[in-house]
């Protein structure tokens, strides 16, 4: 990490504020920012943060929940220091287990209200590969929804703009009815970010295409049709 970057990070407008305001992240001020457009707090009662560390964000939607009872839970691979406010918790775990997500239906007691994630992952500096990873990240979070989102519930997701990015938010429509495309102020100027700011999941949805199940047939040794069969395939996670 060259001097000049950590140099020019420090000197910038959002980091400064970060630490002056006691916040563990400039990302803050992006959710801020997404919420005061789209009102993603309001009546909330659980909110899920993926990939959550260092807590910035869990901060955030601390403050903008007024309601005590409430959860607000961050899942990491990481562990994040405490925060101490009563209905923050957090998980050390992969999202992508099951058992992991069986643990937050069990602690929401239900699904959630909000799922958000900031995930990305660590930068290769081959942009072609560092975009493509950050969007299966994305695809990952847009599967949990299908699962632990209520049907009016808001779905927050960071994507890279890029090769993949479009077909990205054909997928998002394809599960929720209402999908904005949307970048905050406190991102940076150059930066390709994105957030996709979803709502109301469809009846009908469809998975992206990497997470439906491949249905295969076997053929038989008696290939002659008998009347009335009919075959059934059960969908596997």
């Amino acid at each position: 990490m060259s001097n000049r970057w950590v140099h020019e990070r420090k000197g910038e407008h959002y980091y400064k504020k970060a630490k002056e305001e006691g916040y563990r992240s400039r990302s803050v001020f992006k959710l801020k920012q997404i919420n005061s457009k789209f009102k993603v707090f309001e009546h909330a009662m659980n909110v899920l943060d993926l990939g959550a560390a260092p807590g910035g964000w869990l901060q955030v939607a601390s403050e903008e929940m007024m309601e005590e009872e409430g959860l607000i839970l961050g899942v990491d691979l990481k562990e994040i220091k405490p925060i101490y406010v009563d209905n923050v918790a957090t998980i050390v775990g992969d999202v992508r287990d099951l058992e992991v997500q069986q643990e937050i239906l069990d602690a929401f007691k239900g699904k959630a209200d909000v799922i958000m994630s900031d995930m990305a992952p660590d930068v290769m500096g081959q942009w072609d590969v560092d975009q493509y990873r950050q969007i299966h990240l994305a695809r990952i979070a847009l599967k949990l929804c299908d699962n632990l989102l209520k049907g009016d519930g808001w779905f927050i997701v960071k994507i890279f703009q890029g090769g993949e990015h479009i077909k990205y938010i054909r997928e998002v429509r394809d599960m929720f009815k209402y999908v904005k495309n949307f970048k905050p102020l406190a991102s940076r100027r150059k930066s390709s970010e994105r957030y996709i700011v979803a709502r109301y999941l469809r009846k009908d949805r469809k998975l992206p295409s990497e997470f439906r199940p491949e249905i295969v047939v076997e053929e038989e040794e008696d290939t002659e049709p008998i009347p009335g069969d009919q075959l059934f395939f059960e969908e596997t996670s």
